[in-house]
């Protein structure tokens, strides 16, 4: 008999066919791609509860609106992104919390999901070692693990010229509430230091004229595809990081495209760095304008980080999630 593992969440209307479509973030996406790795798998059936407008299958994995769940259909292994209160809704001996944020019991309590939480003795999953440190005991009384998401795979299927030395471009891909105005601040000093240099940032930001005049550009979100060649153009990715930054796709993908990165380390920044290796962590300020200005005016310091950066490359995949993620499911 195959084993059946349920996902469900309800945050926006969408499927596998809106894999691309700029109203999709970090967390559908994760949800997209575990699926559908999952569903590679002959011995599996894999379902997905949430607002899709139309049920329908996409690569063996069935998109179900959230509405038609029938109460005889029972999975072996039921999995929330997110929201605990969903765990109530389809009857399952194994369940699982899967994280997308800090989340205080504070904010926990307000959002109603304590009760449902002690009800559902869910497994927290969580992912990454900042995730799980900032993670509270009360919230995660039954048991937490980490399991690291991946990039999607055509980042790792884009070609990668060693030998290239991009203009001198910075990037920020991240949203802008998240420590935006400390890097434009920090910018201001940046471009002193590197006067050709240019910082694309992320929508929706309002530029002012004096942003403008400092070579702040506003780049345009649209498809993956778009994406990798904003961050291939780019010499360095400028990410002071953030706490409530749980794993920071944006940063994971600049690394899988061997863009060296200038953190803070902020949140889990941390984690997606090797100091002095494939970028910089910087202690304070004067260091996050001083590492930026020098990878974008040394093209010597670029192009090692650069080599750095590709001998790393492929290192996680949505295959080593899905791997991780079945062990979990199997062993709880």
């Amino acid at each position: 008999m195959k084993n059946k593992i349920y996902f469900i969440e309800k945050t926006i209307p969408f499927n596998a066919n809106d894999f691309d479509s700029p109203k999709i973030s970090g967390s559908e996406k994760t949800l997209i791609n575990i699926s559908s790795e999952l569903a590679k798998n002959d011995n599996l059936i894999i379902k997905v509860f949430n607002l899709t407008y139309k049920n329908i299958i996409l690569n063996n994995v069935e998109w179900i609106n959230i509405n038609n769940i029938k109460s005889d259909d029972i999975p072996n292994s039921l999995i929330s992104m997110s929201d605990s209160n969903l765990l109530s809704l389809i009857e399952c001996k194994k369940k699982f919390l899967w994280s997308h944020s800090v989340q205080p019991i504070e904010k926990f309590i307000r959002k109603k999901q304590l009760l449902s939480f002690i009800k559902n003795k869910p497994i927290m999953i969580l992912e990454g070692e900042y995730h799980y440190k900032t993670r509270n005991f009360f919230t995660s009384f039954f048991g937490k693990k980490i399991i690291k998401i991946a990039v999607d795979y055509k980042f790792i299927d884009t070609h990668i010229d060693e030998k290239i030395i991009p203009q001198k471009k910075a990037i920020f891909t991240t949203r802008s509430d998240r420590n935006l105005d400390f890097l434009i601040n920090c910018w201001k000093e940046i471009k002193k230091n590197s006067n050709n240099s240019f910082l694309y940032i992320n929508p929706p930001y309002d530029l002012s004229k004096k942003d403008k005049n400092l070579n702040i550009i506003l780049r345009q979100k649209g498809t993956t595809n778009d994406l990798i060649k904003d961050l291939n153009s780019s010499k360095v990715m400028l990410n002071p990081g953030h706490k409530g930054e749980v794993f920071c796709l944006a940063a994971e993908e600049a690394r899988e495209l061997c863009i060296p990165i200038v953190t803070m380390g902020y949140g889990s920044l941390y984690e997606r760095v090797e100091n002095g290796i494939t970028g910089y962590i910087a202690k304070n300020q004067k260091e996050f304008i001083d590492y930026s200005s020098k990878i974008l005016n040394d093209d010597y310091l670029y192009l090692k980080m650069k080599k750095n950066l590709i001998l790393k490359r492929n290192s996680r995949s949505y295959k080593n999630v899905a791997e991780e993620l079945l062990k979990l499911l199997n062993e709880s």
